[in-house]
């Protein structure tokens, strides 16, 4: 493992307003440390500005959030880290807890509906790759043309092979490990003898009873022949480096960052609760990528600053600085106001808090694109389904999600349907139950087993338990939106981030699919099929007479897409505004489609090729 010492550059809020940087960023996650990593090494000055703590850090610091968490009642995913008042990220019980039409003044996002989304993210050092699964799939070649091949959503500025170079450069970055015939098998294209940078993280032993199960049984699906099986999901999370990768030079993980000596993080070691927070710090998160920048001594951090508004000079649209609210206590609405100042400023929040700062700044819309700001709000949503195995699988050896059931990403039925995945999750009924705890209730007060029985009926319910999660497609609808109302905002006076949200029935139509599809997995186990959906539920939709209930899968995309001109997109295909020309959007918020993929491997190879423009800008 190669060494980071950082020295971090000690900074306070008025000394970032007596400077001018070259780069000002907003959001320390992954988007926001590749584009400082990259153009510090190039010689370039930079300034993040941070909403959450910068404690993550230090060791000391992570440490406290993997204690939090252990010591939190609700192991939601953002449970590891305290709330915040001045810089709120959402978190499903808050959305848990909404009457339709209601508005918690204690939740951060507004839900207009007609249906809640309870995605959520984290607004800490490392943005979301702090609590994320980790998965890292690429899209597929079809997923760019989702509007040209099957009539649906948008397409892309470019096609899959001009991402192809940026995909690997993301997957070295993340150290991403795999198998590569799997991803090949189910339609992915990569050069010849490509391999990734880690080898595959091994199928858990549940993995392998449903393979087992389920070997060789077809669907049919518009007039396409398909084959389950169990395929292994790229992760970005320390394994066995491949002998074979980059020509025999072995990938080595960066050790994460810290002030004092560098700890590093360990190779996987299967825990069921990496998500949200790696107790090994085995999973990427972009702390490792900000200790790159770091060494560079061109990088400075500012923590507990948020930003609030983007200022223009009106004579050539170009963006002259950044406004933020500085806080020294998150439970105190006490703050200083700032200004950040540069050349070249990159929004790399989310798709949510980029659109919310734009929409703040009450920028002037020149251009039919300006228009599309904070619409086109896409995730993935979720349907689960839970059963009971026949005999023991396991359960509860993680990592979260190993493998899952994945002939379903592409084909031509997408001109009808979306497309889905069919994760297999390790973590039994937790998502979809609260078990263990809710297992525990049900034994001690309907079954009355206490001691040793208690201990061998827990052993056996739990050690049983299989989910499936089908996460679906949704392509770009304007009417799925962000948006901001005077009425809600937070503690700092900042505006709250207003959702409407709905599912379409191209959407619908596949997760009552995947239902069906579940229904015949368990039937190939001897699975009793336990799935209940409650007409109460939050979630709660119908399609055809039947009720379900969707979760959403925390991939927030497409407020800010990318396009051919300035009537059709937000940003062109560098992430650079049509509006500002020295103005960068990155992130997933710019991606037009989302296919069946988690986002977070294809934002950053979009990221690294935006530093490329964003270089030639600057000089």
């Amino acid at each position: 493992m190669s060494d980071i010492q950082v020295k971090l550059r000690e900074i306070d809020w008025k000394t970032v307003s007596e400077k001018e940087y070259d780069v000002v960023i907003v959001g320390a996650g992954v988007a926001g440390a590749i584009v400082a990593k990259q153009l510090s090494e190039q010689g370039k000055t930079v300034l993040i500005l941070e909403a959450g703590s910068g404690k993550d850090l230090t060791l000391e610091g992570y440490q406290s959030y993997v204690d939090h968490f252990h010591s939190a009642v609700v192991k939601d995913n953002n449970a590891p880290y305290p709330r915040n008042p001045n810089a709120q990220s959402p978190r499903s019980p808050d959305v848990r807890k909404l009457i339709p039409g209601q508005v918690d003044a204690n939740a951060y996002l507004v839900q207009r509906g007609p249906l809640a989304l309870d995605s959520t993210y984290t607004r800490a050092t490392g943005g979301t790759t702090m609590h994320w699964e980790g998965k890292t799939p690429r899209m597929l070649p079809e997923d760019f043309k989702l509007r040209s091949t099957y009539g649906q959503g948008l397409d892309w500025p470019f096609e899959y092979e001009h991402l192809m170079p940026y995909y690997r450069i993301a997957e070295r970055e993340l150290g991403v490990s795999g198998n590569i015939e799997d991803q090949i098998r189910l339609g992915g294209k990569y050069e010849p003898g490509y391999v990734f940078p880690m080898k595959e993280m091994p199928p858990s032993y549940l993995d392998e009873k449903v393979k087992e199960g389920i070997d060789n049984t077809t669907v049919e699906l518009d007039g396409e022949t398909l084959t389950l099986d169990v395929l292994t999901f790229p992760q970005a999370r320390n394994g066995v480096p491949h002998p074979d990768y980059d020509k025999g030079n072995r990938f080595d993980p960066d050790g994460l960052t810290s002030v004092h000596p560098v700890e590093y993080g360990e190779r996987c070691q299967g825990n069921a609760n990496c998500v949200p927070i790696c107790p090994v710090q085995a999973k990427y998160d972009a702390r490792k990528t900000l200790g790159k920048a770091f060494t560079t001594d061109r990088v400075d951090l500012l923590p507990q600053a948020v930003a609030s508004k983007i200022e223009i000079n009106p004579e050539n649209n170009r963006v002259t600085a950044v406004h933020f609210k500085y806080y020294s206590d998150k439970n105190s609405p006490k703050h200083e106001t700032g200004i950040a100042k540069g050349k070249l400023f990159v929004l790399a929040a989310n798709a949510v808090e980029n659109a919310r700062l734009l929409l703040s700044s009450d920028l002037p819309r020149t251009t039919k694109g300006s228009d599309l700001i904070g619409r086109n709000l896409m995730d993935h949503p979720y349907i689960l389904a839970w059963g009971l195995m026949p005999e023991n699988t396991g359960t509860m050896r993680g990592p979260l999600c190993t493998s899952g059931i994945l002939p379903f990403r592409k084909g031509n039925f997408r001109h009808k349907q979306a497309a889905f995945a069919i994760d297999i999750h390790n973590d039994g009924w937790g998502w979809a139950t609260g078990s263990p705890d809710t297992d525990v209730l049900d034994i001690i007060d309907n079954k009355n087993k206490y001691g040793e029985e208690l201990r061998e009926a827990l052993v056996s319910k739990i050690s049983r338990q299989l989910l499936l999660a089908c996460m679906c497609e949704l392509p770009a609808d304007p009417s799925n939106r962000v948006t901001i109302d005077p009425k809600y905002t937070d503690a700092l006076g900042n505006y709250r981030p207003v959702i409407s949200f709905n599912i379409s029935d191209y959407c619908m139509k596949t997760l009552a699919y995947a239902r069906h599809i579940c229904r015949l997995v368990f039937q190939r186990l001897g699975a009793e099929d336990y799935t209940h959906y409650d007409p109460s539920d939050y979630g709660y939709f119908t399609y055809q007479g039947e009720g379900y209930v969707f979760r959403g899968g925390n991939h927030y995309a497409g407020t800010h897409v990318m396009g051919t001109n300035k009537d059709n997109s937000v940003v062109d295909k560098y992430q650079r505004s049509w509006e500002h020309e020295n103005l960068y959007l990155v992130g997933a918020g710019s991606m037009p489609t989302i296919g069946s993929s988690n986002t977070t491997v294809t934002l950053s190879a979009m990221t690294f090729y935006s530093t490329e423009q964003m270089l030639k800008d600057l000089n």
